[in-house]
C-alpha cells in the first residue's frame, strides 16, 4: 500500500519527490549539540518570550538599578518585577548586589546585550 502524498501547507514549499541525501544528513548530525545542550537553549529563549522580561533587560542595558526603580520605570508593582527578576536571574541573565537595604540589578555579562541587540537587528532588517 502506497503512503498518500501529503498536502502542504500552504506557503511551504516542498519537494515534489521523497529523496534522502545521507552524506549531508551525517555530516550535519556531527555537527549537531547533544539533547541537553538544546534543551537548556529552548529554556534560555523562552525567557526571552516574555515582553516585561525583554523590558527590563532594556532598562538594565542602560544602568544597574534597584526593584524600586524598575517598578516606577515599568508601572508594575515591585512583587511583579521581582516575579520577573528571578526568572531572570535563575537563568543567569542578570546579577544581584545589595547594599544596605536595597538590592541592585544588572546585566549578568555582555552575551545578554549582544543576545538582544542580534534580536533587534533581526526584527528592524525589514522595516
Amino acid at each position: 500500500m502506497e503512503n498518500p502524498k501529503k498536502i502542504p501547507e500552504p506557503g511551504i514549499e516542498c519537494c515534489e519527490t521523497v529523496e534522502v541525501h545521507p552524506a549531508l544528513l551525517s555530516f550535519v548530525h556531527e555537527k549537531l549539540p547533544d539533547e541537553e545542550v538544546l534543551y537548556d537553549m529552548a529554556e534560555l529563549f523562552k525567557v526571552f518570550g516574555d515582553s516585561t522580561r525583554i523590558r527590563i533587560l532594556y532598562v538594565l542595558f542602560e544602568a544597574e538599578v534597584c526593584v524600586c526603580d524598575l517598578a516606577e520605570m515599568l508601572s508594575m508593582t515591585q512583587s511583579a518585577i521581582s516575579h520577573q527578576l528571578r526568572i531572570l536571574k535563575q537563568s543567569k541573565l542578570v546579577k544581584s548586589r545589595r547594599e544596605g537595604k536595597s538590592v541592585f540589578y544588572s546585566l549578568a555579562d555582555q552575551h545578554v546585550r549582544t543576545i538582544i541587540a542580534q534580536g533587534q537587528e533581526h526584527i528592524e532588517e525589514d522595516r
